[in-house]
């Protein structure tokens, strides 16, 4: 089965949206897709909950209660982790995936946190024995403004493949009130988002992406 998990030790990071979205891009592929939600605020589930019963089905996973146990089989699980994870907390959540995506919002604060988290990460013996990959993506970016501009230079440093970033869109909102994902919306008007996502898919679907 194949694993990926979004993780920021930020709350508001945008790791919900990251996670229903591919889940809902896998779901849409015609995969058996498995949405488990480790943050107790149970985000993730919220969404499921507002899917309508004609879209390809998404088996959702109280994690943050239950754990993985009785987990049913699947061909891609998707883990939305919790915030404020350090330590042990962080090392056991690496050894439950393969991928990791780290999304970063475009702010001074934000990227100071992330440059000292990506380096626990880098450090923990999942990532720095090769058995996770981590890669990063940009979250609501405006490219009209000067921080998105540092944003960019900024991931260029942190020695971590940056895939793509995903602007401040009214796309998501709407697919978060609905349900669904940007690639279950209507293609004229998701287009931009659509290509957007393009480089994170494709890294993803490729050996890249595994250990």
């Amino acid at each position: 089965m194949r694993r990926i998990m979004v993780l920021n030790a930020k709350g508001g990071s945008g790791k919900t949206t990251l996670a229903t979205n591919l889940a809902a891009y896998y779901a849409s592929s015609g995969k058996d897709v498995i949405l488990a939600d480790f943050d107790p605020q149970g985000s993730s589930l919220g969404w499921l909950e507002a899917r309508g019963i004609g879209r390809p089905r998404i088996h959702g996973m109280a994690v943050a209660d239950d754990g993985l146990k009785g987990m049913r089989k699947a061909d891609v699980m998707i883990m939305d982790s919790p915030a404020a994870v350090h330590g042990k907390e962080l090392t056991a959540l690496l050894r439950r995936t393969e991928t990791v995506l780290i999304p970063v919002l475009p702010s001074p604060i934000d990227m100071r946190a992330v440059a000292k988290f990506i380096q626990e990460v880098k450090d923990s013996a999942p990532v720095s024995g090769k058995k996770v990959k981590i890669a990063l993506v940009a979250n609501r970016a405006r490219e009209v403004t000067n921080i998105y501009w540092q944003l960019e230079a900024f991931l260029g440093t942190l020695k971590v493949p940056f895939l793509s970033h995903l602007r401040d869109s009214m796309n998501y909102i709407r697919a978060a009130e609905r349900g669904v994902g940007i690639h279950e919306m209507a293609p004229y008007a998701t287009a931009t988002d659509r290509a957007q996502w393009k480089p994170i898919i494709s890294w993803l679907n490729s050996k890249r992406s595994q250990p």
